[in-house]
């Protein structure tokens, strides 16, 4: 017999309860405190970072390090499902007449610049990692610096798969921890880096500030077309989105938990299985937007058809469903941060990160006005934010200064993201070659300064929008 009486039963509610609170409170903070609210600083940012200090200095008085850990797992979970269930909502959306013309390949350039990007962190880190290990600190792991376009660019994942192997294999003591730690950082410099940029941009006039933001929605944008499901129905038009993400969202699993099966079984040896299965798993987000995408394609063809009648997606409330999903998603990425991941590589982190997250966003800046010149600004928050933390730290940043993605930077994100698995595998692989000798990791510099230099010039000398 259940027992609705044990902790159990109640877990999921104590930890989206503790997530909800951090939001009230975060947003009572931006609205009171002056210095918060002339800041920019988005509610979920504010309610994460808060909950993080919660975590680090009340919590663990009061609580069993296994507690923490636990907390740690269910937080990550909750990013990690959240990432997908909002960009699926965003796929899901009925397309409506663009603001802007994106040109022809535009998903290639997109893809071209993450990668580009990975590089441009790679370069750095390996580099300064290397002349430590020659000079300065010889006990210094070479290979470590690789760890960061993992860390920054990809999110806690790849980055704690690739130090695991690392420490397991090629005995880089703490290599786990240490891109844990990357990853954290990357947070960090998506948040405060954000900010700064975002207060760049209300200074030079492109943001307004506002005590009180207009409510741009009313009531005819839930019926935004004539034969759309009306609100009083059998079932409630919001239940109907929902169930729709979702649906998608276990389809995506079904996939990828039947083909990572079939990689499991030996189709392409330990290549599939543990290299090609993770990255199915890491880019879940990728193939849920793709499977909405192909629904949304399948409903055109079903009304066109006269077989569908209605029009069941609102964008409206899927944009509702996403920003609900991209608002839990952060605060929960912040809070599942361990301090110690960061304290223990203080002096290595601090350094490299500097130098890495400026690398970044000058890269960032400098290429997303060439590449976007119609959403520059948009587009340089969500690209910086997703290659420093996740997409979901991306997708946040570009929220504040467009709430309802009235520009494609956003979907640049996840439709870049596809293309870069492409250009980015090969990437994934020479991480794996870096630490097997010194002259293996001097040789995966110079392949990644000779693909940095071949992917930037095709997106300067290629892309037909570029002012040089």
């Amino acid at each position: 017999m259940f027992d609705f009486t044990s902790p159990e039963s109640w877990q999921a509610i104590y930890y989206f309860g503790l997530i909800a609170g951090l939001l009230l409170l975060g947003n009572t903070l931006r609205r009171k405190i002056p210095f918060l609210k002339k800041s920019l600083l988005p509610t979920a940012v504010i309610a994460g970072f808060l909950g993080l200090l919660l975590k680090e200095l009340v919590l663990t008085q009061f609580v069993s390090e296994d507690d923490i850990l636990a907390l740690n797992r269910y937080f990550s979970m909750i990013t990690y499902h959240a990432i997908a269930l909002g960009f699926i909502a965003l796929g899901l959306k009925v397309s409506e007449k663009a603001r802007f013309q994106l040109k022809r390949g535009q998903s290639l350039f997109s893809g071209l610049l993450i990668v580009s990007t990975y590089l441009v962190q790679g370069i750095v880190g390996l580099s300064v990692t290397l002349f430590l290990s020659y000079t300065f600190l010889p006990d210094l792991f070479r290979s470590s610096g690789i760890l960061f376009p993992l860390g920054f660019g990809q999110g806690p994942g790849q980055a704690l798969n690739i130090g695991t192997v690392y420490e397991n294999t090629y005995g880089f003591t703490g290599g786990a921890s240490f891109g844990l730690a990357i990853a954290s950082f990357g947070f960090l410099w998506a948040a405060v880096f954000g900010v700064f940029y975002l207060n760049y941009l209300a200074k030079k006039g492109l943001i307004t500030r506002k005590d009180q933001v207009n409510d741009t929605f009313n009531s005819p944008q839930l019926n935004s077309a004539p034969d759309e499901l009306p609100l009083a129905e059998s079932i409630d038009k919001f239940t109907v989105q929902v169930i729709i993400v979702l649906f998608v969202y276990f389809f995506t699993y079904g996939v990828i938990r039947g083909v990572t099966t079939w990689l499991d079984g030996g189709a392409l040896g330990a290549f599939g299985s543990d290299t090609i299965a993770p990255l199915l798993w890491g880019f879940n987000f990728i193939f849920g937007m793709l499977f909405a995408l192909l629904l949304k394609k399948i409903f055109l063809v079903l009304r066109k058809n006269k077989v569908m009648t209605r029009q069941y997606p609102n964008n409206f409330l899927l944009n509702r469903i996403s920003g609900f999903t991209f608002d839990i998603m952060i605060v929960a990425s912040i809070v599942a941060i361990r301090a110690a991941d960061l304290l223990e590589y203080w002096w290595l982190l601090l350094s490299l990160g500097l130098l890495v997250g400026i690398s970044t966003a000058l890269y960032m800046t400098f290429m997303a006005s060439r590449i976007y010149p119609e959403y520059k600004n948009e587009a340089t928050l969500g690209m910086f934010g997703m290659l420093t933390g996740t997409a979901s730290t991306g997708v946040i940043l570009i929220r504040e200064i467009d709430p309802e993605f009235k520009t494609p930077a956003a979907t640049d994100l996840v439709v870049g993201s596809s293309t870069a698995i492409i250009f980015g595998f090969p990437i994934i692989l020479i991480v794996g070659l870096a630490p097997i000798s010194d002259a293996s990791t001097w040789l995966v510099l110079g392949i990644i300064v000779a693909l940095f230099s071949v992917f930037a010039g095709v997106l300067l000398f290629f892309n037909p929008k570029v002012k040089l």
